[in-house]
């Protein structure tokens, strides 16, 4: 049998020196994303679909399954000794937990939650840092994404998976009927050089010239510039998106458009471009704002939105390479 998650957490962190407590972390965090996961298979048989009739502090609708989700995990993590404190995107500020913790969580609790009432892949997107000493505040979580001690996520699809990494590498896990997650994949790599692309084409009207110039070029295929065809794929679930890109190359688009111009872009950096940048890294990919590594990136609020661009390295230099011409 293939080694589940509490035998590969004692493994690795033995191997690399790593903190018992940040194990205990990602185990509490597993817990959580294995009730969403239940909760999420029932769909409509449990009366869980639809909107909550609330708003989260981005101002969007939210659904029941994004309130089921975020109780969840807050309840279980806050529950565990080494954590701190937690920050979700669903949440205005961060949530204190335990003061003798070492560490903290964040997290996007339901990536894709428009997809929710179709039955379109959907998962938990989370960070973990180190506590800085001192009392727990804001400014103890706005850590450049470089300072990310693990990061993964759980995509609730045909399997339910968990997608890992702990600064070494990335591991894959598939969720059994036994409610373990199973190590089935160790380190994908992401090849530099793709045909695939994936961004809302909706919003082409919207984007600034080197996008759109980029976009022109892959849509020529073999008989512009790139000389290549290329296929484009949109789920608008984004760690969906990502989940491909780890598994068999790609690109992938958010950027800044001229509709909200005062927002470098849409995506939160710390709930969703951070945890998912670091992942696309240690892959072998690249990510960035169009402009500056991802990782690099100084977050100045819990709720920070970003333009991002990631995945195989060679597509995600050129197009930073357009923005600098």
């Amino acid at each position: 049998m293939s080694a589940t998650l509490p035998d590969f957490l004692h493994q690795h962190l033995a191997e690399h020196h790593l903190p018992p407590a940040l194990g205990s972390v990602i185990s509490s965090i597993c817990q959580a994303c294995v009730s969403i996961s239940a909760q999420v298979r029932v769909g409509a048989l449990s009366g869980i679909l639809g909107s909550a009739g609330s708003g989260n502090i981005q101002g969007e609708e939210q659904k029941k399954l994004d309130v089921i989700a975020n109780n969840t995990l807050v309840g279980i993590l806050q529950q565990n000794p080494a954590v701190a404190g937690l920050a979700s995107e669903e949440e205005d500020s961060f949530v204190a937990a335990n003061a003798d913790g070492g560490y903290l969580v964040l997290f996007d609790p339901l990536d894709g939650s428009s997809n929710i009432d179709v039955n379109i892949s959907i998962g938990t997107i989370f960070s973990v840092l180190a506590k800085p000493s001192g009392s727990l505040n804001t400014a103890s979580f706005l850590q450049p994404g470089r300072a990310q001690v693990a990061s993964g996520y759980v995509l609730y699809g045909p399997q339910t998976l968990l997608v890992l990494t702990l600064g070494h590498g990335i591991t894959v896990f598939t969720l059994n009927n036994e409610h373990q997650f199973v190590l089935t994949q160790s380190n994908p790599i992401i090849p530099p050089a793709t045909q695939e692309f994936a961004i809302n084409m909706s919003n082409q009207r919207h984007w600034q010239a080197p996008v759109q110039d980029y976009i022109s070029e892959l849509l020529a295929g073999d008989t512009g510039v790139r000389g290549k065809n290329y296929n484009m794929r949109w789920v608008a679930s984004m760690v969906a998106e990502v989940h491909r890109i780890l598994m068999r190359g790609g690109v992938f688009l958010y950027p800044q458009d001229a509709r909200e111009p005062g927002k470098p872009g849409k995506l939160r950096l710390m709930y969703e471009a951070n945890p998912l940048s670091l992942l696309v890294e240690q892959a072998g990919g690249a990510a960035t704002n169009a402009h500056t590594r991802m990782l690099d990136i100084q977050p100045e609020g819990l709720h920070q939105r970003v333009a991002v661009v990631l995945g195989s390295k060679n597509e995600v230099d050129y197009i930073s390479a357009k923005h600098q011409a």
